[in-house]
């Protein structure tokens, strides 16, 4: 297993992690079509993770309406000290108006409820799931700063956020004494770019960690889908489509990742992560495994070293079509002023 540096802390974590959302809620249309594994099944991914070097486990308290913290806590038992568990609160987790969101209130209560359901005194990364527009971001890590006071938060990271969000949490810690983002969650892949436009830069340029989810869009760049189908009619991406994609390119993506995977004798989809956790700033990747054999397919993507020739095609194909602005006015720019010194 490699280990990468999560941000400037000194804490140092698996380049591919766990994530749990396959994790319980076997009764709610969205989290079984998601998993809704049971502890028995969990059971065989946790251990693989553990035997193969995984040391980051990644969860929610939405996810399976709360047991997915439930069944990891109790996968891990005795193991706790010897890994890092990562959660994230501001989706909703309960009825009434205040059982989501970054308040003060939720935020306390979602503390107590995540220690709780994980069987553990103390969480190593607390994240933001998400930017809440009616919380000011200073009552929000005001809160959080108590937690980390009292030793039930060693970390704060953020998920979901734009470059400018996570700028203002860093702002407000900075004039405020309060904790500091240390990391970053945010969805990429092959056939979505968007952080690279503005997140990452950020986020490299703040020395903050970066937690890449759903490198595989959703299963799309799994190798069961193509243009002519999809061969596996229980894969998550064939009961809903998301996360969002142009299916044109993606299409064209995967047709260049199945030539990469076979100039390495590697499966599509240990092609597509091997893409991810090449790229600059990246901390971890989470896997999001319903079975065994999924599991030791995406672990293998870290054996997979692409060439120069592998990364230039795939980054050619996966371009973003339409140049964002104001990125290619900058990228301009850049290339006029570095040129002008030489």
């Amino acid at each position: 297993m490699e280990y990468r540096q999560l941000g400037s802390t000194g804490v140092w974590v698996s380049a591919v992690s766990l994530g749990t959302m396959t994790f319980g809620g076997n009764t709610h249309p969205l989290w079984s079509a998601i998993g809704g594994l049971g502890l028995d099944q969990a059971r065989v991914l946790v251990d693989r993770s553990l035997d193969a070097g995984v040391n980051l486990f990644d969860a929610a308290d939405a996810y399976g309406d709360g047991e997915s913290e439930e069944i990891l806590g109790a996968l891990l038992g005795s193991r706790r000290q010897d890994v890092l568990i990562a959660t994230k609160l501001a989706m909703r987790v309960g009825n009434g108006p205040n059982a989501l969101g970054l308040s003060r209130l939720h935020v306390m209560r979602s503390i107590e409820g995540s220690l709780r359901r994980l069987g553990t005194d103390y969480i190593d990364l607390y994240q933001m799931h998400n930017f809440d527009p009616l919380t000011p971001i200073e009552e929000t890590l005001g809160a959080l700063d108590d937690a980390v006071r009292q030793g039930k938060i060693r970390y704060v990271g953020a998920s979901n956020l734009t470059g400018w969000q996570a700028m203002k949490a860093l702002g407000a810690a900075d004039r405020g004494g309060l904790p500091r983002l240390v990391s970053m969650q945010s969805y990429y892949s092959l056939s979505t770019r968007d952080i690279e436009a503005e997140i990452l830069p950020m986020a490299r340029d703040q020395k903050l960690g970066h937690l890449v989810y759903s490198p595989l869009a959703g299963g799309l760049l799994s190798g069961k889908f193509d243009r002519t189908g999809n061969t596996d009619e229980s894969a998550r991406r064939a009961r809903f489509q998301s996360p969002p994609v142009d299916l044109e390119q993606a299409y064209d993506i995967i047709d260049c990742l199945r030539q990469v995977a076979e100039r390495h004798r590697t499966s599509t989809a240990s092609a597509a992560l091997a893409w991810v956790l090449a790229q600059e700033g990246v901390t971890s990747v989470i896997l999001g495994a319903r079975r065994p054999d999924q599991l030791d397919d995406n672990l293998s993507a870290l054996d997979v070293r692409l060439t120069e020739e592998d990364l230039r095609e795939l980054e050619t194909v996966s371009a973003p079509r339409v140049p964002s602005y104001p990125g290619y006015v900058q990228e301009q720019f850049r290339i006029n002023r570095l040129s002008a010194q030489a």
